[in-house]
């Protein structure tokens, strides 16, 4: 195990020394303040997971022996004990370690249990989105962070290099004329729509900054690690099947939510209902999709399907040509709000938001007919810069986190 763990610090010892990003996730904060042994950051890949965890090593003050960077997808590590690699770290004074992509180890789950349970360390490790921890008597014992997704507040904010603040949703809906008007102000240009509208294709996840003439190759290379690699591990997904999956997200790319019924959409992808629904629970799992289901489901007996969104906008960019703009609208408003807010889907209005708030999506010239007598309701209109009343600008959504 010792040849292993010098081979370890010297890759870990090069990393370190590779330029980090000055700009930290909203996540980070909580991060570096959290009190837990054991701290889990999950989110899909190429949000940032990996670079998140240099920056809290960075941000350390102990010795350089006493912390350690490693990757369970890593070929060294193939067949070996997580728990004896981390025995061996600690006993030659380790007390910080961060393991990227647990999920690639064998039995990771048991030898995190284990490593919580006899080694005196500090854990920070990442994962899968699509993760599924078993033991619930684990779960317990450590913080889990969900990190998502660039939002628009902060791709504005790497893309013009300015600190811009988040709001709570109660906030956006009751106070956003004065919140877009300051948020106008802040931006060189003033030129909000503009940049909303280069949001939609690009700019989700974090490399874009780092080529942004290579942004959509890297996300279709992203998407096929997610299918081939992730969900093909996780899932135990024959190779043959991938295919299948990727015809699922090709037909939601190309088509309007709830155009087909799942005896029509199966029957299209070619597989049975049985499998189409296990198939869209791995795809919103790895976060490729998002499913919301019908509001009437909060009550027994009534039966709706889901409406199926690929999980940010960005992703049609990689899976079609051409975008229906009623869709698109939708998939940011969802992409933005379900991470931190319930959202069901209505007969009248688009959306229901934390039980309470219903939404109505469109252009600048949405009418508020279909809401009009409805409590707490609001035009979501799309093209606009500021608001007025119960007409909120679309790309405001981008700022809840």
């Amino acid at each position: 195990m010792l040849p292993l763990l010098e081979n370890a610090k010297r890759l870990y010892a090069i990393k370190a020394h590779q330029k980090l990003p000055h700009y930290k996730r909203y996540i980070y904060n909580d991060l570096i303040h959290s009190s837990a042994k054991i701290t889990a950051i999950y989110g899909s890949r190429g949000i940032g997971k990996t670079t998140m965890l240099m920056q809290l090593l960075q941000h350390s003050t102990l010795q350089p022996s006493a912390k350690l960077y490693i990757s369970c997808d890593h070929a060294m590590f193939g067949g070996v004990s997580l728990f004896d690699f981390v025995d061996e770290f600690c006993k030659r004074g380790g007390e910080l370690i961060c393991i990227d992509e647990v999920h690639e180890a064998s039995n990771f789950e048991q030898e995190l249990k284990s490593i919580y349970d006899f080694l005196d360390i500090k854990v920070y490790f990442t994962g899968s989105s699509a993760l599924h921890l078993s033991n619930p008597d684990f779960a317990r014992r450590y913080s889990m962070y969900h990190l998502y997704p660039l939002s628009f507040k902060e791709y504005l904010e790497l893309e013009m290099d300015l600190s811009l603040q988040a709001y709570p949703l109660h906030e956006v809906l009751f106070n956003h004329e004065n919140i877009a008007h300051a948020i106008l102000d802040a931006l060189s240009d003033k030129k909000i729509i503009k940049h909303f509208n280069t949001f939609l294709k690009v700019g989700a996840y974090p490399f874009y900054f780092e080529d942004k003439t290579k942004y959509v190759d890297r996300m279709i290379e992203t998407v096929n690690t997610i299918l081939h690699t992730d969900l093909s591990k996780l899932f135990s997904i024959q190779p043959d099947k991938i295919d299948t999956l990727k015809k699922l997200l090709l037909t939601l790319c190309v088509s309007k939510p709830l155009e087909f019924s799942i005896d029509k959409l199966a029957s299209t992808v070619g597989i049975t209902k049985a499998t189409l629904y296990k198939y869209i629970h791995y795809l919103d799992d790895a976060e490729l999709l998002k499913q919301i289901t019908h509001e009437g489901k909060r009550f027994a007996g009534i039966r709706k399907s889901d409406k199926l969104y690929l999980a940010n906008p960005n992703l049609f960019e990689a899976f079609c040509a051409s975008q229906e703009i009623g869709t698109l609208r939708e998939t940011y408003f969802v992409a933005q709000v379900s991470t931190h807010h319930r959202l069901h889907y209505l007969d009248r209005g688009d959306f229901l938001v934390d039980e309470q708030y219903t939404v109505e999506i469109g252009g600048k010239n949405k009418s508020f007919s279909q809401i009009k007598e409805l409590n707490n309701s609001f035009v979501v209109s799309d093209d606009i810069e500021v608001g007025i009343g119960n007409r909120i600008p679309l790309w405001m959504f981008g700022f809840l986190y």
